[in-house]
């Protein structure tokens, strides 16, 4: 590791934080971190999968933020409501439907949007020269989101905090 690379991951720890800080005294609007816990069966009987609760973080496009600066990078995004019943559609449908019963299961109130699936992004050595969402390269950290071009994780954290804390009127 290079001192610059050393000191884009000292940044961007920095960053992380004070981004969070920022959220937080915004009131920005977060969303539950979960996991999808699939129970033993009880005398050979299954039991439905419910979303275990593990915390709220902000989403900011291809990463989810918590209070304490750790970063996720998101997975799936559930809208908790009704559930329905089968309606035999397509697997995809079916399988949203399965996760929004999950996320009542697992006590998630209507409407709270629910991120599963999620993966920790570790802030250590291992963002240097990586293929993830935040990676640090030619001591620089950046996020790369889609098939968009890395941008800078500084004015990343700066456009999408902002959006998060100062929504459009009507989002």
């Amino acid at each position: 590791m290079t001192d610059a690379d050393a000191a884009a991951l000292e940044g961007a720890r920095a960053a992380l934080r004070d981004a969070a800080s920022r959220l937080a005294a915004a009131g920005a609007r977060e969303e539950a971190l979960a996991e999808l816990v699939e129970p033993r069966p009880v005398l050979g009987i299954a039991r439905a999968p419910r979303m275990r609760r593990i915390g709220r973080a902000w989403r900011l496009g291809a990463l989810l933020l918590d209070a304490d600066g750790q970063l996720w990078s998101t997975g799936l995004s559930t809208r908790v409501a009704e559930p329905g019943r089968p309606q035999h559609l397509s697997s995809s449908a079916e399988q949203r439907r399965a996760f929004r019963a999950a996320a009542l299961r697992g006590g998630f109130r209507m409407g709270e949007t629910v991120n599963h699936g999620i993966v920790p992004i570790p802030l250590d050595e291992s963002l240097i020269g990586g293929d993830g969402p935040l990676r640090i390269r030619d001591g620089e950290a950046t996020v790369r989101w889609g098939t968009d071009a890395p941008v800078p994780l500084e004015r990343y954290l700066a456009d999408l905090g902002d959006l998060l804390s100062h929504p459009p009127e009507g989002a």
